[in-house]
């Protein structure tokens, strides 16, 4: 039986475990996301023989499980699942499923399941070295925007998050953004807000790594992430004022130089069926789009 509970900040170290030795990419085997996004998906979670279970609700009567992470053997951890699906009348569904992890499922429990899939819970990775140089005439763009940043503000200043009056600047940073943005998003940037303000509250614990720019004195854009595996790196955010033309474009691109370049791999995560996202993610040209699916039995 799996008893599961809600997660706290207590939990990370018995997370990070679990998170061991993980090899799939996707962003959501760290304990960042799962804590931080919990006000949105009430995700819940249990740990038997060193193996990590999780359940969420991406809406009102909507459950899902994710793939369980650790050591125990596949199908024994499949059958916990749905057992405890049937033990709570919850109709067992997967969700975040990438194909290494179906083709793993299939693998072991062949005829047991279907996969579909899921585009808007597709993942943006892209190599470290193509986000830093930003060469070749598909992201000349990317470059005249950078260029234009820097003609524009001459005083700009990239900077590590590393003091707490700096992270405290980054919230107010975010209050402003928030305002400026609020009345012409969906409800779901405020689960945004939220999961941001987390992680900088609690940015030393999460192990979080962070960078800034700042122009006249005033922080215009920051981004925070961590490693995700020993050749991936996740970017979990990145805020900046939509008035200064070029300041994405620079703070992903100075980000990555200073805090990241060491991983293979930039995980920027999904674009959640949001046009201007996908559009944005898309325009950096992804080296892997992470295909994830939902898992249904036949």
């Amino acid at each position: 039986m799996l008893n599961f509970k809600q997660i706290t900040l207590a939990d990370k170290k018995d997370f990070d475990s679990c998170f061991s030795g993980n090899t799939y990419r996707a962003c959501d085997f760290c304990f960042t996301n799962l804590f931080a996004w919990n006000a949105r998906f009430k995700t819940v979670f249990a740990i038997e023989h060193r193996t990590l279970f999780l359940r969420f609700q991406e809406s009102p009567g909507k459950v899902y499980y994710m793939m369980p992470i650790g050591h125990m053997p596949l199908k024994e951890a499949f059958d916990l699942i749905v057992k405890d699906a049937e033990e709570n009348n919850i109709p067992f569904q997967m969700k975040g499923i990438s194909l290494r992890m179906w083709e793993a499922i299939e693998k072991e429990m062949p005829g047991r399941f279907r996969y579909i899939h899921d585009r808007n819970n597709d993942e943006y990775i892209y190599l470290s070295e193509k986000l830093i140089k930003l060469s070749g005439k598909k992201l000349q763009s990317k470059r005249n925007h950078i260029n234009r940043f820097k003609a524009d503000n001459p005083d700009w200043q990239y900077f590590p998050l590393t003091e707490k009056e700096e992270l405290d600047e980054c919230v107010r940073m975010l209050d402003e953004w928030e305002e400026s943005v609020e009345s012409r998003v969906d409800k779901s940037l405020r689960y945004d807000y939220i999961a941001t303000r987390l992680m900088l509250e609690h940015f030393d614990y999460l192990g979080l790594r962070g960078g800034a720019i700042r122009v006249n004195g005033k922080i215009v854009a920051f981004t925070l992430g961590e490693p995700l595996t020993t050749d991936s790196f996740v970017v979990h955010v990145e805020k900046a004022f939509g008035d200064m033309n070029g300041a994405y474009t620079i703070i992903n691109q100075q980000f990555i130089e200073h805090e990241a370049s060491e991983f293979t791999y930039i995980n920027r995560e999904e674009d959640m069926g949001v046009e201007n996202l996908r559009k944005a993610k898309m325009s950096y040209y992804p080296d892997i789009l992470l295909e994830e699916g939902i898992l249904l039995p036949l």
